[in-house]
């Protein structure tokens, strides 16, 4: 177990994070578990302790073992810890059971990540979104999730009765069947809208550019360095944080010719949702009609933090994730952003995307976005 030390215990609500696995020294285990301190972080809670299991395979009822299990309850009991978050996917039993014994809110990696998808959702498409792939994933959980709900007493006196909190679990399931059906209904027709306007984007023969990219590698950031020099829209939400951007955005570029500056290439160039390792497959699901923007572009654009420690396993995760979209077959150029910053490996860098064309970009300082602009004319010619 590790234990944070407490700056400023009244800023954030409190929580322990637990990580379990067959090797936890590994490289992607520990990159999951930093990621999994900011995805908490981004839901205000603040990480006091970590707690890492080794395990060959995770015990049905608690996924991990009953001695740790014991372990984390202590600390909870003598910390006041409201939360525990796992790095794992739990299954309704291990939630239901797991929240009895520690007698605290529990929430698996998938639950964390549609927490702050919920937050930052803002246009009624991706609020839409959200929610049917949040009812998705609370449907075989309802009963371990009501008790986090009593836990937090969000809950009547109803709950201390077991056959009356059946029966609510039960008007519950059909309740969001109801819900879910309504929200399928509403986003067909959304997704039926942004076919059309496809369309017509398809009949003026404007080649589209999809920015993609693990979250938080500075896609919004960039998308507005670019419209800076050569669009003549509105700037998008950008921020430093997971997640800052769920709605797609679509702006009108256009790059001068060098030889004659009357002259130019139009694109659209389009800010998509950010990938995540192991993203949940609801959200995938839900955000289909967003993500094919990607699928259906001509050219691929992959921002990469090329700062940050983990960022050729970012790559992995991001092809991975469009090939899981159908967008495996676009062309693609990775794009290195925030070298600016002066410990940035560009040996390693390079080697990293050496499978696909890169170029060295500071969307803060606009340093290389000319050599983006003849990359991305290149791609689309």
């Amino acid at each position: 177990m590790r234990e944070r030390s407490d700056n400023n215990p009244e800023k954030q609500m409190r929580c322990v994070l637990v990580g379990a696995g067959d090797n936890v020294a590994s490289y992607a285990f520990q990159n999951g578990m930093q990621e999994l301190e900011g995805l908490a972080a981004a839901c205000d809670h603040e990480t006091v302790a970590v707690f890492i299991q080794r395990i060959a395979k995770p015990n049905p009822a608690t996924f991990i073992g009953s001695g740790k299990v014991e372990e984390i309850a202590g600390y909870i009991g003598e910390n006041g810890i409201g939360t525990v978050i796992f790095n794992n996917s739990l299954s309704p039993l291990q939630i239901s059971r797991l929240s009895d014994v520690l007698g605290c809110e529990v929430l698996d990696r998938t639950g964390i990540i549609l927490e702050i998808f919920g937050r930052r959702a803002r246009t009624s498409e991706s609020r839409m979104q959200v929610e049917y792939a949040r009812l998705q994933y609370m449907l075989p959980r309802l009963e371990g999730m009501r008790k986090n709900l009593s836990r937090q007493g969000g809950a009547g006196g109803s709950m201390s009765n077991k056959g009356v909190g059946e029966k609510q679990i039960e008007l519950d399931k059909r309740l969001i069947g109801k819900r879910m059906a309504v929200l399928k209904k509403r986003l067909t027709e959304v997704e039926k809208n942004r076919y059309v306007m496809r369309g017509r984007r398809a009949k003026n023969g404007i080649k589209t550019v999809a920015l993609v990219g693990y979250t938080n590698a500075g896609k919004s950031t960039l998308l507005n360095a670019l419209i800076t020099r050569y669009g003549n829209g509105d700037k998008v939400y950008a921020e430093d944080k997971l997640f800052a951007t769920l709605d797609t955005t679509v702006r009108n570029l256009r790059f001068p010719d060098k030889d004659d500056p009357a002259k130019g290439t139009e694109v659209l160039i389009s800010d998509t949702v950010g990938f995540i390792n192991d993203i949940p497959h609801d959200l995938i699901k839900a955000f289909r009609s967003t993500l094919e923007e990607a699928a259906l572009a001509d050219l691929i654009i992959n921002v990469v933090d090329a700062s940050d420690e983990y960022h050729d396993m970012h790559i992995e995760v991001t092809k991975q994730t469009l090939t899981d979209i159908g967008a495996g077959a676009v062309p693609v150029i990775t794009v290195m952003n925030k070298c600016d910053r002066t410990e940035i490996d560009t040996a390693r860098c390079t080697e990293t995307g050496a499978e696909q064309k890169t170029v060295f970009v500071s969307a803060k300082t606009g340093e290389g976005l000319e050599q983006l602009v003849d990359q991305i004319k290149s791609g689309i010619g």
